[in-house]
């Protein structure tokens, strides 16, 4: 990323919509703006497949079983969306079933961190942690759901403050209705660990 760019452009756009970038609480904030973006769209250009090269081998299941699906949920994200360049923030769920190999599990929200540091469209962003998976890792199934609250939603326009979007991606065997609606059911249906408490 061009820094020198991104605070030249922050500073116009300051000056653009009135504002006086050199009085003292703007002064910092065409800096302040390009680390920032620096992070937000650290994704750009990075690939994200290099995560997965590192696998681990399935044992075969003595019963000939077929594999089961690998499950986690509650993955933390952020994104930028490229029609506004606000902000939405949600959870993502993933499931795959391995064909012969596995991944680490950290390597998941690794995953969607890269994905998700771009211009993003939910519904894009959720198709593309979805082939890299199943390519990556040649996997019998996978099946990613994202739940998020958008910038352009609730602080604009409508101003939908209490809204949400999900969006379901799937691939091979978790496309099949019978297995997707198996894993939205273990989605719901375990509570996620609380993290605030209350007190009487």
């Amino acid at each position: 990323m061009d820094s020198q760019r991104v605070e030249s452009a922050v500073r116009e756009l300051l000056l653009a919509i009135g504002e006086d970038p050199d009085r003292d609480e703007l002064v910092s904030t065409p800096r302040r703006v390009a680390e920032a973006y620096s992070e937000f769209f650290s994704g750009v250009g990075v690939d994200a497949s290099h995560l997965l090269s590192e696998t681990f081998p399935l044992e075969p299941d003595v019963g000939a079983h077929a594999p089961q699906p690998v499950l986690v949920r509650g993955i933390s994200f952020r994104s930028v969306c490229e029609h506004h360049l606000l902000p939405f923030l949600g959870t993502a769920h993933i499931a795959y079933v391995p064909s012969n190999r596995l991944i680490g599990l950290g390597r998941l929200p690794a995953i969607v961190d890269i994905i998700a540091s771009r211009p993003q469209l939910q519904e894009r962003l959720g198709e593309q942690i979805a082939q890299t998976i199943a390519d990556g890792l040649d996997a019998r199934g996978v099946l990613v759901v994202l739940e998020a609250s958008h910038g352009c939603v609730t602080m604009r326009g409508a101003r939908q403050t209490a809204s949400s979007t999900v969006t379901i991606a799937a691939r091979g065997s978790l496309a099949e209705p019978a297995a997707r609606a198996e894993i939205l059911m273990l989605i719901g249906a375990i509570p996620l660990p609380s993290t605030t408490s209350s007190t009487r």
